[in-house]
């Protein structure tokens, strides 16, 4: 099935006015916009929540073993999670995976695939998650441990990582996309 990818055109909404409500730290930044509809209504008070992009990679050994942590996070408790962290300023979040790969596991890789960029919230902003796919990863050294979250570094079989998305071991979205959109790659790769 082939979906159609042009059409009449979509009204846009435009932004009258930014207030700053609420600047807490480099982490978050609310506002509140005054925005036109394409009908000419005015929503005085629309919210709009500014946090750091972040780059989100799967990476996958040269023993065909995927990196993956078992970690706490405040708002989920322990959960799977594949390598990532915020893009810091005028950083490329290629450039921002590479690092945090090399940073949280020690591993670099040669073959990076870009899995697709995807705002969190298409109504409020909030940030871009950029997903990655990084094969052949070995390991360098140089890990640099300064999360504030306990995390452990495994390396899942392709059943397991497959049965630990199933099951909903990765309970953050972006991260089980990330891991989904990986799998779909390799599986594509696999039939050419």
């Amino acid at each position: 099935m082939t979906l159609p990818t042009s059409g009449p055109s979509i009204p846009h909404w435009k932004t009258l006015k930014r207030d700053v409500i609420l600047e807490h730290s480099k982490f978050l930044t609310v506002e509140s916009h005054r925005i036109a509809l394409p009908d000419g209504r005015i929503i005085e008070d629309w919210p709009w929540i500014i946090i750091p992009s972040a780059s989100i990679v799967l990476a996958e050994t040269l023993r065909e073993k995927f990196l993956c942590f078992r970690q706490y996070k405040y708002a989920v408790g322990d959960t799977l999670a594949p390598v990532g962290g915020m893009i810091e300023s005028d950083e490329e979040p290629l450039l921002a995976a590479q690092r945090e790969l090399l940073e949280e596991t020690g591993y670099e890789a040669n073959e990076w695939i870009h899995l697709g960029s995807y705002p969190m919230d298409p109504n409020r902003g909030i940030a871009t998650m950029h997903l990655y796919l990084a094969r052949g990863a070995r390991y360098v050294g140089g890990e640099v441990n300064d999360d504030l979250e306990e995390q452990h570094l495994l390396q899942l079989s392709r059943t397991e990582l497959e049965a630990a998305l199933m099951n909903g071991e990765f309970k953050v979205q972006m991260w089980a996309a990330n891991i989904a959109l990986a799998l779909l790659y390799l599986n594509a790769q696999m039939k050419s």
